[in-house]
């Protein structure tokens, strides 16, 4: 019997756009085993709390077999550890972020060797999407129809009208 291989996605995911829906459902191709891990996120101020996060996370990725989602707090290599993980998924739209995430694949390596680090780039239409933009054209009353799944979008449109935008 072989072992599973199990892969981590992990991110913020504030709110879940379908870029990281590209990169979810290519990565669950790869792996037995895909695990979302929703950061708790201490060093940012997030739109939605941990629970919404996951629950839109979970809605979104319902449909795609072999995915999990788990909130995680500390290190990521910790929690591969805890989840037996042999991968980490990382999505990579541009230089900036391979930069970033390249850094990040190297400490990782020293901290947890055994655990790969595996790039994927979103399908061309997704390449701009990021949470942060998707966030501000939200606030500003702009549509993110084609950035995020309809719940997401209905659940932005939620939290700002109950904040006055």
């Amino acid at each position: 019997m072989s072992i599973p291989r199990i892969a981590v996605y992990s991110g913020t995911f504030d709110p879940f756009t379908l870029g990281h829906d590209d990169v979810v459902r290519r990565a669950a191709g790869l792996f037995d085993q895909l695990i979302i891990a929703v950061a708790i996120a201490h060093h940012k101020k997030t739109l939605f709390s941990l629970e919404a996060r996951v629950q839109q996370v979970e809605q979104a990725t319902k449909s795609i077999a072999g995915v999990k989602v788990l909130p995680f707090d500390g290190l990521i290599m910790d929690f591969c550890a805890a989840q037996n993980a042999c991968a980490v998924v990382r999505g990579i739209r541009n230089l900036t972020d391979f930069d970033y995430e390249a850094q990040m694949a190297a400490m990782n390596r020293k901290l947890r060797p055994q655990v790969e680090t595996v790039f994927l780039l979103p399908d061309a239409p997704m390449a701009c999407i990021s949470s942060t933009l998707v966030r501000e054209i939200s606030k500003l009353g702009g549509s993110v129809a084609q950035m995020v799944s309809p719940s997401v979008a209905a659940a932005l449109a939620a939290v700002h009208a109950t904040k006055g935008a």
